[in-house]
């Protein structure tokens, strides 16, 4: 049963992102394994539909913070942003990086996350700033380290050789593969493994004992038929009904 309802997740929910724009790489969702609940992923699926003049934050458009800051009829002063094309964007999640401006110039740190809306990256306990977080009336609140977001031309990507910073570009190999190119030694700059939000690795993840394959979770074992539940379970455990069935009433 777990099989068949695996796999009947795995045709409809695809088809029902793919409604909404969204696709299971997006949202890092692994319909093989199951590991994500149904409300979250309906949640994750729903579309966003943002004003013109949004202003994007740290803060994803869908959450309650976001909604405070972009409360409906407020317009707020215009940010303009350096754009960049899809293809052209070189840093991501997982990448080292050397921050060239700031308190924390020449500090190397990991990239955590990327906002690709503002050409913002967050690098892990870098350009911190500290604040007061679960403040009420009688508690002061917990004081913490908060890391505050950098400039893409702030940061550099670091030369695998040296260690040094060092603009790249993005070439193709003999394979066809596309790479970045460190334009200071010609070193390939690897891409990070990519990281789902529970921190798994996918690549580097194990089938444990209680883990459906994905050729199970991909066979089609679902038969439609026009039997209830019950005639189908007797059928499997070969009971007959010699009864006739009676009359029934809907008040």
């Amino acid at each position: 049963m777990h099989r068949l309802a695996t796999a009947h997740a795995s045709r409809r929910i695809p088809a029902l992102l793919s409604v909404y724009g969204v696709t299971a790489a997006t949202c890092d969702i692994d319909l093989n394994r199951g590991t994500m609940r149904l409300t979250a992923l309906l949640s994750m699926a729903a579309r966003v539909i943002v004003p013109r003049d949004y202003r994007y934050s740290t803060n994803r458009p869908w959450t309650v913070a976001a909604k405070r800051q972009n409360p409906p009829g407020k317009r707020r002063r215009k940010v303009f942003v350096e754009p960049i094309a899809s293809e052209d964007w070189s840093v991501f999640k997982g990448d080292t990086v050397e921050i060239l401006a700031g308190k924390d110039k020449g500090k190397q740190g990991k990239v955590i996350q990327v906002f690709r809306h503002r050409n913002w990256v967050m690098l892990e306990g870098l350009n911190t700033h500290h604040r007061y977080i679960g403040k009420t009336h009688d508690y002061r609140g917990t004081y913490i380290a908060s890391e505050a977001p950098l400039l893409l031309r702030d940061i550099s990507l670091i030369d695998p050789t040296d260690r040094k910073p060092t603009d790249v570009e993005w070439r193709f190999t003999e394979e066809g593969e596309k790479v970045r190119v460190s334009l200071r030694t010609g070193r390939i700059v690897p891409k990070p493994v990519l990281e789902r939000r529970d921190g798994i690795v996918p690549q580097q993840w194990k089938d444990g004992p209680k883990d459906t394959s994905p050729e199970d979770t991909l066979e089609k074992t679902y038969v439609p038929t026009l039997k209830t539940l019950e005639e189908e379970v007797m059928e499997k455990m070969g009971i007959v009904e010699n009864r006739k069935p009676q009359r029934s009433y809907w008040y």
